[in-house]
């Protein structure tokens, strides 16, 4: 056994793909979630002797202890995710997205390691034409970024961890989400055939849900030579506008129709590309293209309706 991994959040959308890789690898997984959306994402694994699944919550000081002390790493993937869900609860999301996180390093001692992971859109709003890097000044533009930032901070000054700034993930999963751009863009086109979009010159980076478990595995791989830094993780060919993501997936949805609206504002007022460099420098690369998540995604939704598939 390589060694004991403790996962909150790990019956989620990256946990679902992350679990299995592990598990693979030689990893013993214990997760701790509330499964509070009822998918049995990691049911195939039960089976599995380095497997243990516990129903529960992350900010459960008692329960948490009980399993963080023997684990030899920790991924607190257990969040309040996405700016909307956030809004909706800004209590959970304070005291999921911060104060679980900031209890759990208190019960760590200093040689159990940590693999965190934030989003890139604590860059909130960037220069036009100016690729936002791990040394760029952090501006998140809503709760969601906020306590995802301040939580980077507080497993950055503890040390002993990595910390992946997350770009916007796509991509099929055991518990899948929608409500995430691509997801939803194209479930839209394979669904709808149509698309209004608010604000469409306003760019983000994408990445694919397997390509971040794969990276949460490299920095595991390779945590002596990346340990007490920040990673930024995405596609670097995909620094994409809604337009020109829309304008990706019609290329295999011909029938979708995509209009801009002439009034009207996205809630979500990220806007800024990202230089993935520092990740790709440590020998890290990503597999997947948007062009083949996209194709996956139109199998996928041959198979999903979306009344149970999306945080909000």
């Amino acid at each position: 056994m390589k060694g004991k991994v403790l996962i909150t959040g790990g019956g989620g959308y990256i946990g679902s793909i992350l679990v299995p890789l592990l598990l693979e690898d030689g990893y013993a997984v214990t997760v701790i979630d509330n499964f509070q959306h009822g998918f049995n994402s990691l049911g195939l694994h039960a089976a599995h002797p380095a497997f243990d699944a516990v129903r529960g919550d992350c900010r459960d000081r008692s329960l948490v202890a009980r399993y963080a002390k023997d684990a030899d790493w920790v991924i607190p993937l257990a969040a309040v995710v996405g700016a909307p869900a956030c809004a909706q609860d800004p209590l959970a999301a304070t005291s999921i997205n911060l104060d679980a996180v900031r209890m759990l390093l208190g019960m760590l001692s200093s040689d159990q390691r940590v693999i965190f992971p934030v989003t890139n859109s604590g860059y909130g709003v960037g220069e036009a034409g100016i690729f936002c890097d791990e040394q760029s000044p952090l501006r998140p533009i809503s709760i969601y970024g906020q306590t995802k930032v301040d939580a980077e901070k507080a497993v950055m000054d503890r040390g002993n961890a990595i910390s992946f700034r997350l770009a916007t993930v796509f991509g099929f999963a055991p518990r899948m989400r929608i409500d995430l751009l691509v997801n939803d863009f194209t479930y839209r086109a394979v669904r709808d055939r149509a698309v209004v979009i608010f604000e469409g010159h306003f760019k983000r980076n994408y990445i694919h849900i397997r390509d971040v478990a794969k990276g949460f595995m490299h920095g595991m791989n390779q945590f002596e030579a990346m340990n007490g830094e920040v990673y930024n993780m995405g596609l670097s060919d995909a620094n994409l506008s809604k337009l020109e993501l829309c304008a990706k997936i019609k290329e295999q949805v011909p029938a979708f129709a995509y209009l801009e609206a002439p009034v009207g504002e996205d809630p979500d007022k990220r806007d800024y590309i990202v230089s993935n460099a520092k990740l790709e420098a440590t020998g890290w690369r990503p597999a997947h293209s948007l062009e083949m998540g996209i194709q996956e995604l139109i199998k996928g939704y041959r198979m999903i309706r979306n009344e149970i598939y999306s945080n909000v």
